[in-house]
């Protein structure tokens, strides 16, 4: 599974995985106005295509009729199922525990994770169709014995998408694999126009400053990242963040600290919900704002996040907490919370 779901291991590999997507091609289709989806095309109203960020090669999947039965390889796969009302056409699930979505947690199996696959379940669950990723050019190894089984796989690449908009469009993709392509159509335009009509240009941004260590190393994304962008549209800056790139630099603590002492907002410090489980783990941190914020507001014990699941269908409701946290606006948000 790509645990989009776990606090610390997704901030590690979405680093790592923007790294890698640098990539400026272009996918058949995509919006002329940059935010728009860059690797996927519906080609028709049949040919779905997935473009890999890495080489361009093409993953095309001829889609004769909807999938009923498909295995997610991704929490946010299964985000985009439930968004259409098709939640229950996900029968497996990679790390099904660390789902928000009680109806799926409930519902469909384990299937593994990506080198411990349990391609058994696989078989008997008889899946149309299952969801993989993938983080470099190579096929993974799990997909390529999935389909040596004979199983039909298509590669999705939202996670590598840079704009909060281009994965969001993603709905058309499953829309169009589930036969929901007019609802997905539908939805993804109230949410286009939702997010677009809450971007902020402001002319003194609210300084920000990202993450927590992790293992000793502390990782600042670029300014083409995703999350630089969503901090940007509502009106604020990452600190230290660098231009034209998509993936994460790696600073010091002192630097770190340099920043802390300039920025007004703390955002995302790893899996911390209060403030003395964050001075706990370096009492320095109290040099930092005091104003921090969290994107654990909706997690389960497991420590599944929904801000991976139904956050990444929904930019605009990520981008209205993050425009009520940098104006102060005293509003209940709704994958943040605050740190007291």
């Amino acid at each position: 599974m790509l645990k989009l779901n776990h606090p610390l291991t997704f901030l590690v590999l979405t680093l790592a995985l923007a790294v890698c997507s640098c990539s400026r091609r272009t996918a058949a289709g995509s919006s002329p106005e940059g935010y728009g989806a860059r690797w996927f095309a519906l080609e028709g109203d049949s040919l779905l295509v997935s473009i890999s960020p890495f080489d361009g090669s093409r993953d095309s999947l001829l889609i004769e009729h909807p999938y009923g039965r498909i295995i997610c390889m991704s929490s946010s796969h299964v985000g985009f199922l439930e968004a259409l009302g098709c939640d229950s056409v996900a029968v497996g699930v990679s790390g099904v525990g660390y789902l928000w979505g009680e109806k799926v947690r409930a519902s469909a199996a384990e299937v593994g994770y990506d080198a411990a696959l349990d391609y058994e379940t696989v078989l008997k669950l008889n899946p149309d169709l299952v969801l993989a990723y993938s983080v470099s050019a190579s096929v993974p190894p799990y997909v390529a014995k999935l389909r040596s089984l004979g199983v039909r796989v298509i590669i999705i690449n939202e996670h590598l998408e840079s704009h909060p908009l281009a994965r969001a469009e993603y709905l058309r993709f499953i829309g169009a694999l589930t036969g929901r392509l007019a609802r997905a159509d539908s939805l993804f335009g109230a949410i286009k126009e939702s997010y677009l009509s809450r971007t902020v240009h402001a002319r003194e941004p609210r300084k920000v400053i990202l993450n927590i260590p992790y293992a000793g190393i502390w990782y600042v994304p670029g300014e083409d990242n995703y999350m630089s962008q969503l901090i940007r549209d509502a009106g604020g800056v990452v600190l230290g963040a660098q231009k034209g790139l998509s993936g994460s630099s790696v600073i010091s603590l002192e630097e770190a600290l340099a920043y802390g002492m300039q920025a007004d907002i703390w955002l995302n410090p790893g899996g911390c919900r209060t403030k003395a489980q964050l001075y706990g783990i370096n009492d320095l941190f109290r040099k930092f704002p005091s104003e921090i914020y969290n994107n654990n507001l909706r997690t389960v014990p497991s420590g599944g996040n929904d801000f991976w699941e139904s956050g990444v269908v929904r930019p605009d409701l990520v981008l209205s907490d993050l425009c009520n946290i940098f104006s102060g606006t005293d509003a209940p948000l709704n994958y943040h919370i605050r740190l007291e």
